[in-house]
């Protein structure tokens, strides 16, 4: 049998623990699973540790937050065990997320140019016009009418799916090896959201990238993504490929399903989401 390639990230056993004064339970817990050069996405309701786990991976939450795991790696590098300056260096460069809403990600006194070519400069090491003709060719890459006089914009001055794919193409412009989407069209309209999750689909083919795309939204991740992973109360419930959705097993996975909305099969009432407490200790 020919050997299986290295996923980019494996996670083994990971635990998120927010500091609190009371004994509540851990935010993520017993969280396994890897990512290749697909798309793999994360679903469940909010609150499910989707973000947490995201967030962990790039180590972006608050100092005093506990994360523990049996591993954790990136192209085989400890995360855990790297120091913060070495993390920098892979934020960027290796590894990039795309957050939620860019007006809350965009710095509001820079322009996009300035911002794109930014993550050039430091990570590539490029001269001022190098960062410049790198950062046009990205914009023409998400599909940016005239770059040249969006570069000088400031982000209040742009729309939601335009300020959506300058974020795309400020977090790929150093050609990271993953990215990880925290959901990324959901402040978008249908036909917007279309666009930037056909220009995330062409970027990510085309460079050979692995995508972790956090979502609460089945239907898109089930047209969008390669793999599943479902999470319920911190935890991993079930994972499956996108297109077998509809053949999950597990009770929450199935009340997901049957709670959504369907043209093709009209009901006068829509199933309620129904919970087991052994759910999160399974």
């Amino acid at each position: 049998m020919p050997e299986q390639p290295q996923p980019l990230l494996s996670v083994r056993n990971l635990t998120v623990a927010f500091p609190s004064l009371h004994a509540v339970p851990p935010a993520v817990r017993g969280v396994s699973f890897d990512v290749g050069r697909e798309k793999v996405g994360i679903i469940g309701e909010s609150g499910s540790g989707k973000s947490t786990t995201g967030r962990a991976v790039m180590r972006l939450h608050p100092s005093a937050t506990r994360i523990t795991a049996d591993r954790m790696e990136f192209q085989g590098e400890n995360l855990l065990a790297v120091s913060e300056r070495r993390m920098q260096a892979i934020r960027g460069h290796s590894m990039a997320m795309i957050l939620q809403d860019p007006k809350y990600s965009l710095n509001p006194v820079m322009t996009v140019g300035e911002q794109i070519a930014e993550t050039a400069i430091l990570h590539e090491k490029l001269s001022r016009r190098a960062a410049r003709r790198r950062t046009l060719d990205m914009l023409e890459k998400v599909h940016i009418r005239d770059p040249e006089r969006v570069m000088g914009l400031y982000p209040h001055e742009v729309s939601g799916g335009m300020g959506q794919r300058i974020m795309i193409s400020m977090m790929l412009i150093a050609r990271p090896a993953l990215i990880i989407a925290d959901e990324p069209t959901s402040a978008l309209d249908v036909s917007v959201r279309q666009q930037v999750l056909t220009i995330l689909d062409e970027l990510v083919g085309a460079n050979s990238m692995g995508l972790l795309f956090i979502s609460h939204d089945l239907n898109l991740v089930r047209s969008f993504c390669d793999r599943v992973l479902i999470m319920y109360s911190g935890r991993i419930v079930e994972e499956l490929p996108a297109n077998a959705l509809d053949k999950a097993t597990h009770p929450y996975t199935r009340g997901l399903l049957e709670a959504l909305p369907s043209l093709l099969h009209p009901k006068d009432r829509l199933a309620v989401l129904r919970r087991d407490p052994a759910w999160a200790k399974t």
